[in-house]
């Protein structure tokens, strides 16, 4: 079992930063790929990046490649996700995600534990 709780969203104008964390809990973290998912107002949750393990492996959906960067301390049982460059389509609640093994996927259903989710808004 792992317990996920985000934190660091918050309100920023475009081409500002974000940083957000994943505190994890729950003995199987440093076994399990990590995700970030989010999620904008009337649209389907949709992949954001993951990162493997050991954390020498990463992946991103193409829209945030260059300006997102995933990230895990696995001493500290913590993800984070680096924002760069934000734009207002990046506006979204930004959930943390837990892998069900080590396998890295871009599919929501892959990841059985996510967190309560952080907004991020991004004004013009």
């Amino acid at each position: 079992q792992v317990q996920l709780v985000e934190s660091g969203g918050g309100s920023v104008q475009a081409g500002g930063s974000l940083r957000l964390s994943c505190a994890a809990s729950g003995r199987t973290f440093s076994r399990n790929a990590m995700g970030w998912f989010r999620q904008a107002p009337g649209k389907e949750r949709e992949f954001v990046a993951t990162i493997s393990v050991s954390g020498d492996n990463t992946y991103y959906t193409e829209s945030v490649k260059g300006r997102f960067t995933i990230s895990r301390d696995n001493a500290k049982n913590m993800v984070y996700l680096q924002m760069n460059s934000l734009k207002p389509e990046d506006t979204a609640v930004y959930y943390c995600a837990a892998g069900r093994n080590w396998l890295l996927s871009r599919r929501g259903s892959d990841y059985p534990y996510w967190g309560q989710g952080t907004q991020v808004t991004v004004s013009s």
